[in-house]
């Protein structure tokens, strides 16, 4: 597919929905929540659990978190909002009553994990992330180490059959078919999701999956900040102006 040229902000969310059934993707860090320089340091806006939920309920429950981190690590920072979810970049899926869809991914091998660690703590300012269902590095406070974090996160795929996914400032190794879009394929799939107009709103490279995935079904993505390339047809600069159109 050719990219896309994102054009400016989306129209309101009330002027689609008026328009028919609206389904909603939403990333969380850098696009509900901002980027903090740790995984554990961001900063939760006051209401927003119950803000999407809220959400979920206007749209007839269309409406999903798909982010990179765990479903688990989501609850630590959100709580258990009714909402749709998938997490460990769109590989664990949970239906807003709490049901699963499909299987529970697997963790990568411990050998990963270890090898990650003795890594990260042999490079000052590299953070490594230990997740449920990934490994993940850090170098926002070390940006010098962004080749030496991808070649060897580049060579632990190749030794153990994983990907390899780009962010930004972290580099991380998951099983693969980990992607975003194929969660909101899944939802897609299912009601109540079924037939609307999917939406995804994004910042990271790694929610080109889920932009790419919500126009092949007829919809499109919204990326949160500027990025040449993107195959976005609209942007909204920052978490606050994400809030802001989803009208929390």
């Amino acid at each position: 597919m050719a990219e896309a040229l994102a054009i400016g902000s989306p129209p309101p969310l009330g002027e689609l929905v008026s328009g028919g059934a609206v389904a909603l993707f939403l990333d969380f860090d850098g696009t509900l929540v901002d980027i903090a320089p740790t995984p554990d340091a961001i900063r939760v806006p006051e209401g927003l659990a119950a803000g999407l939920e809220e959400l979920s309920r206007r749209l007839g429950g269309r409406l999903a978190l798909v982010s990179g981190r765990s479903t688990a690590n989501i609850a630590a920072h959100l709580g258990a909002p009714a909402i749709a979810r998938a997490g460990s970049h769109g590989s664990e899926r949970v239906a807003a009553d709490g049901s699963r869809l499909g299987a529970e991914p697997a963790a990568v091998p411990e050998a990963v994990e270890r090898e990650a660690r003795v890594f990260a703590a042999q490079h000052a300012g590299l953070e490594y992330e230990a997740k449920s269902h990934g490994a993940a590095l850090h170098y926002r406070a070390a940006p010098e180490l962004e080749d030496a974090a991808i070649a060897f996160a580049e060579r632990q795929a190749l030794l153990h059959g994983l990907w390899v996914k780009l962010g930004k400032r972290v580099v991380e190794l998951v099983n693969r078919g980990a992607e975003k879009g194929r969660a909101v394929r899944a939802f897609m799939g299912e009601e109540p999701f079924a037939g609307a107009l999917p939406v995804f709103v994004g910042d990271d490279v790694t929610d080109e999956d889920g932009f790419r995935a919500a126009a092949e079904l007829g919809g499109f993505g919204v990326i949160v900040g500027a990025r040449a390339g993107t195959l976005a047809r609209h942007c909204l600069d920052s978490p606050a102006k994400v809030l802001e159109w989803l009208e929390l």
